[in-house]
């Protein structure tokens, strides 16, 4: 049985320091990926992901449906909508690109799958600049974005609350007590989407995980994050970790 093949895009980040030392100063510029554990767990697994860095993304994310449709599922996590909308094309020499957020909305129509993880430029994100609301990846997804900082940061952690049926095929196996996560972003779950699990009611039961249906496709919101900061490394190292990931992607590309 062939692999499924999933399109990872995001979780890469650059960051620049400047190390002042009495008189004398030098800048040192460090590079990082978040999805180092995401990617270890499903090595060995149902699906073949194939990791496109936010740097890559935004010149080789498809451009068209064609390419978007050697993929059985999409994930976008901590990649912002503006990397998607400004192709190096369009962004230095002004040439008209196709809308890729368009194209997510058609891929999904026609029966892909779209999962959006959490994380500071996921949904509408820090500051407000994921941007996804009001976009056609936004149409798609079993969630609507705020209009703000969607960011919810738990430093005293909080323990998931499963609210789905355990036989649900993404609940299936994992039990009840997950381990705890530090932080979310706070979503409105559509009328026809299904919750699966929320955040603790100190923080309002906001929606965890929603799986949801747009046309032929199905689509999955986990809001927060696959890697630290907001997910410790006590969940990474949770035997569930692997099979909750797994058993999203599963749901996401099953076909009806």
């Amino acid at each position: 049985m062939s692999k499924k093949k999933i399109l990872l895009a995001g979780e890469s980040w650059v960051s620049t320091a400047t190390h002042i030392k009495g008189f004398d100063q030098f800048p040192t510029v460090t590079y990082h990926t978040g999805a180092d554990e995401l990617l270890a767990a499903l090595k060995n697994s149902d699906f073949d992901v194939t990791f496109m860095p936010a740097h890559e993304a935004q010149r080789d994310f498809p451009q068209t449906i064609e390419a978007l449709s050697a993929y059985d599922a999409v994930v976008l996590s901590d990649i912002g909508a503006n990397t998607l909308l400004l192709h190096p094309d369009t962004w230095i020499h002004s040439k008209t690109t196709p809308n890729r957020l368009r194209l997510l909305r058609d891929y999904v129509r026609n029966g892909g799958g779209l999962l959006m993880f959490g994380g500071y430029y996921s949904f509408q994100g820090i500051n407000g600049g994921a941007r996804y609301r009001k976009t056609p990846v936004e149409e798609v997804l079993p969630v609507e974005c705020l209009s703000v900082d969607d960011r919810v940061e738990v430093p005293e952690g909080f323990a998931p609350i499963v609210t789905g049926d355990e036989s649900h095929p993404i609940l299936a196996g994992l039990g009840k007590d997950w381990p705890v996560l530090l932080g979310f972003n706070e979503v409105v779950v559509k009328d026809d989407a299904e919750v699966l699990a929320t955040v603790s009611s100190d923080y309002g039961s906001l929606p965890l995980l929603v799986t949801g249906r747009y046309g032929k496709g199905r689509t999955v919101a986990w809001t927060s994050d696959v890697g630290p900061h907001w997910l410790p490394p006590g969940f990474i190292a949770w035997s569930g970790y692997k099979t909750l990931f797994e058993q999203m992607l599963a749901f996401a590309t099953s076909k009806d």
